[in-house]
Parts: C-alpha cells; sequence; structure tokens
C-alpha cells in the first residue's frame, strides 16, 4: 500500500474536528481494498474486521485491531468530496509513479460505459415524478399555492402509475394531457419569482420534462415523435443520459474515460461525462499533462530541486523531453482534437474514420484536396475553388460540369451537382485518414492501443462498483471512478515491485 503522511493528505479533511477515533489512513486504505474487490460499505468493513490482509495493508494491524461501522466510509467520500482536491487518493497514486520514472509521455485513451443506479422512466414517470420533486421542494404556503392549480384530480403523493386502461389510446392521452396541463400551471405559478435553489433546481426539472418529451397538437398535449437531443431519463439521477458506445450497443448512465500510459500501464488521468457526451469531448482535460507540462520550476523550487536530484537526475533533466504520443480509436479523430495534438507538438496516433458516400458513390477522398491552391480537383480531373464559410472551412462546388462528365452516376445523384464539404480542421483530417492507412504506422497502433482496452476490462470487471455505477450524479461517479482507478493503480504498483527510498521518493526494485 502507498502510504503518506497522514497530515500531508488526509488530516486537513478532519482540521476543525479534532482528531478521529479511526485514523483516516486506515479509512483510505479500506476504501481503495473495497473498490478492488466491488464490495458494499458494510462488505468492506466486514472484510477489514476479519481478514488479516486488510489489515496488513492498513499498516500491519494486530488481528484484534478493532473494526468500524460502515457509516465512516460514506463520511470519507463526502469529506473528499467537499474538498478542494478531492481525487487526491488517485492523484497520489500518479505522483509516486512519475517518481519512480514510470510515467512516460505516451498516452492511450478510451472509454467505456458505466450503467446508471436508477431505472429509465418514461414519460409519464417522468412529469409525475418532476412535479412530485417540486412539491416536495416548496415550503408549506407555496406548496398549497402550487396544489391549488393541479386540475388533474393527481396527488402526486405515490410513485405508482395512475390506474388507467393502458391498452386504450385516448385514455393514455387524455392522462398526457392533464399531467402536462398540471406541470405547466405549476410553471405559470413561478413565473418571475425570486426562488429559492432547490424550487428553482425542481422547477428547471419540471420545465426540461415538458420541453424534452411533449408537443402541442391544438389544444392537446401529446407525446413529441422526435427524441430530444439532450434527453433526461431520469428525475432520480437527472445527469445520467441515453448513450451509444457503438451503433448497435446502446446505455443509459455515464461513460467513465481513461488516460494510460501504455509502458507502465498506470492510469495517469480519469474523467466521467454522461453516456450521450462524444469520446474526443473530454480528452485534452485527459491529455493535460503532456499537451501542457509542468514546467520544473512549477513542480519544484530550484532548492528542492537541487536538494533532490542526483547527478543522474540532473543530467536527465538537462536532456530534451521525449516526443509526446497520443494513441486513440476513430472516436478520437476529431478535427478539432487532431488540431490541438498538431499545435501541441504531439505525435498523433490517432485512427481517423475513412471518408464515405452512399450507395458506395466516391468519397471525399477520391477528391484531391488542396487547401493551400484553395481548390478541389474531382475524379474526372474537373478541379474548383473553395469558397470560404464564415465560420471557417468551406464548400466546392462542381456545379454543371457533373451534368456532361462520364463518372457521374458513381459521383453524385444531386441535381446540382457535387458538393464537397470542407471542414474548419480538413488538413488534420485530412493527414489522419492518410496514416490510418500505412501498414507501418497501422503496426504501431495495433501494438499499443490494445492496452487501454485491457485497462478498461479491469476497471469495469465487477458489475457492482465497476460496470454500474454505486452512487447517483456526474460529481459522485466521477470520485468513484477515479477511486477505481486509483485502487488499480496501486495493484499495478505492487506488480511492478515500487518501493519507498526516503524522504518521500520512489523506485522500482531491482529485478
Amino acid at each position: 500500500m502507498i502510504k503518506t503522511e497522514p497530515s500531508q493528505e488526509l488530516h486537513p479533511l478532519f482540521a476543525g474536528d479534532g482528531r478521529r477515533s479511526v485514523p483516516p489512513m486506515i479509512v483510505a486504505v479500506v476504501m481503495v481494498l473495497q473498490r478492488l474487490e466491488g464490495l458494499s460499505d458494510r462488505e468492506a468493513v466486514e472484510r477489514f474486521a476479519f481478514d488479516v490482509r486488510w489489515k496488513y495493508a492498513a499498516g500491519g494491524l494486530d488481528f484484534d485491531h478493532p473494526g468500524f461501522v460502515h457509516t465512516v466510509l460514506v463520511d470519507m467520500r463526502a469529506r473528499l468530496a467537499a474538498s478542494a482536491r478531492p481525487d487526491r487518493i488517485f492523484e497520489r497514486t500518479v505522483e509516486v509513479a512519475a517518481q519512480a520514472g514510470l510515467v512516460g509521455r505516451r498516452r492511450v485513451l478510451d472509454s467505456a460505459p458505466i450503467y446508471d443506479a436508477v431505472a429509465t422512466q418514461d414519460t409519464i414517470t417522468l412529469i409525475r415524478s418532476a412535479i412530485r420533486g417540486l412539491l416536495r421542494a416548496a415550503d408549506h404556503v407555496l406548496r398549497t399555492e402550487l396544489r391549488a392549480v393541479i386540475s388533474s384530480g393527481d396527488a402526486y403523493t405515490s410513485t405508482a402509475k395512475p390506474a388507467i386502461d393502458w391498452t386504450d389510446a385516448a385514455e393514455r392521452e387524455a392522462l398526457i394531457d392533464s399531467r402536462a396541463r398540471d406541470g405547466y400551471a405549476l410553471l405559470a405559478v413561478l413565473d418571475g419569482r425570486v426562488l429559492g435553489q432547490q424550487v428553482d433546481q425542481a422547477a428547471r426539472l419540471l420545465a426540461t420534462v415538458l420541453g424534452q418529451d411533449l408537443e402541442q397538437d391544438g389544444d392537446v398535449f401529446k407525446i413529441a415523435r422526435k427524441v430530444a437531443r439532450d434527453r433526461v431519463i431520469s428525475t432520480v439521477d437527472p445527469e445520467a443520459r441515453h448513450g451509444h458506445k457503438t451503433v448497435n450497443r446502446s446505455f443509459d448512465g455515464y461513460k467513465g474515460h481513461v488516460a494510460e500510459d501504455p509502458d507502465s500501464e498506470i492510469v495517469t488521468a480519469t474523467a466521467v461525462t454522461a453516456g450521450n457526451v462524444g469520446d474526443a469531448e473530454p480528452a485534452a482535460r485527459l491529455l493535460a499533462d503532456v499537451l501542457h507540462p509542468a514546467s520544473p520550476a512549477e513542480q519544484a523550487t530550484p532548492a528542492e530541486q537541487a536538494e533532490q536530484a542526483t547527478p543522474a537526475e540532473q543530467a536527465e533533466q538537462a536532456t530534451p523531453a521525449e516526443q509526446a504520443e497520443v494513441y486513440g480509436d476513430a472516436a478520437y479523430g476529431t478535427g478539432p482534437l487532431l488540431a490541438e495534438l498538431a499545435q501541441a507538438g504531439v505525435e498523433v496516433m490517432v485512427k481517423v474514420q475513412a471518408a464515405n458516400a452512399p450507395g458506395g458513390r466516391f468519397s471525399k477522398d477520391a477528391f484531391t484536396v488542396d487547401m493551400e491552391a484553395g481548390q478541389v480537383t474531382c475524379p474526372n480531373q474537373v478541379t474548383t475553388v473553395i469558397r470560404p464559410h464564415r465560420e471557417g472551412g468551406g464548400a466546392a462546388r462542381f456545379g454543371g460540369a457533373c451534368a456532361t462528365c462520364p463518372l457521374s452516376a458513381q459521383c453524385t445523384t444531386a441535381r446540382d451537382g457535387r458538393v464537397i464539404s470542407i471542414g474548419p480542421h480538413e488538413e488534420h483530417l485530412t493527414r489522419g485518414r492518410a496514416r490510418s492507412a500505412d501498414p507501418v504506422w497501422l503496426a504501431a497502433y495495433r501494438a499499443t492501443r490494445p492496452k487501454v482496452e485491457r485497462k478498461i476490462a479491469h476497471l469495469v470487471r465487477r458489475r457492482h462498483g465497476g460496470r454500474r455505477a454505486r452512487v447517483r450524479g456526474r460529481a459522485k461517479v466521477g470520485a468513484d471512478f477515479s477511486l477505481l482507478a486509483a485502487a488499480a493503480n496501486i495493484a499495478r504498483l505492487g506488480v511492478l515491485g515500487i518501493m519507498s527510498t526516503g524522504r518521500g521518493n520512489w523506485a522500482i526494485t531491482a529485478g
């Protein structure tokens, strides 16, 4: 187990409470082992009470060392979440790995679905639950005022669905219309008022639920025939979303994102997003240490560097930094991310999805895009200029040239001819597609990329607390995922033979 001085890492969490009955370091050890084993709080404290291996990991405690109640773990998580560094345990594992020389400048990115801890709700359940939440958040006076405008006769005190003939379409439509009218009537009462935080949040959730699922057909509210882009799927966990890991694989909940050093297999960064967020969106945060590396002056004062660095370390620090590399599948092959990586001087080992066209016609790759000259040449060797767009990029329109082109049947069915859209980051996408077809590049990619998939499999191998969230809300799920990554890092450091060399430094044992 990686240990530091408790006063440095965990004791500040309890600065205003005096000395704790259970040492914070012991609680932290139990939290990490709990994530490794995928245990509930009650199971974890029971394991600590009766498993000598857990007591040894917690500092070589005697077998009869007293246990503690499971609420101590709840309290520790709450304190960590409210602190300035909620991920300090994970951050410490990365610091130790870096001190031991295990963290280089190569990164592999991947994500995995994290199924939410609540049931996905249908439209009528969402509306009734949101109304019930608003009534619960209001004080007695406001609640009385709100109930006075409810016209459906629903008391909104039960979670059970109203008793109707659900096979009767007319009854279902009348139910939706009446509950929607209740919801809009409640919002009308609150319109223009200064609301408390809880009432304001509940009102916003109700407005979101009504707006995303309903449409008005004359004077009647009906379920919309389209699905809202950022649809709330549960009022119990409003931040969870419906997502797709692949075209044929959907899920409800969140995505856990990781960056891994492929050489040491240490997780260097984590993030959790809603399930509908693209993999590339949090990539810059995951890669902050290679995109914006801290200078030695930022890491330590000159006096500290002179005191801690050996002559060999000083010589190593004087050499140029190794080339940063980033690996990722096609989900990370977006123009903005590729441009940011290129600007930072990173070797881009990210796949870019090949261009395609409907009906097997010529894709964009069949056209020669010359960004410097500002023109595009088609397979029939007709060249046209790129007309720029105000927001960046542009379009190359071939117009009438397609009417007499012998290859038009293989290219387009559009009356006005083929149009090639040029994105703001087209040069990076074009370069990426060319790289992805290079056999040498592919060999390096295939030798490195699967390592992060194995790490993801280690993180989510347990359904309880791995693949399925144990808590609700993105912040709590993110903290839990970070702690899971910390546990995986500690297990990996143990395999690599990490040891302390004194003065807070760490190294890998010889042999």
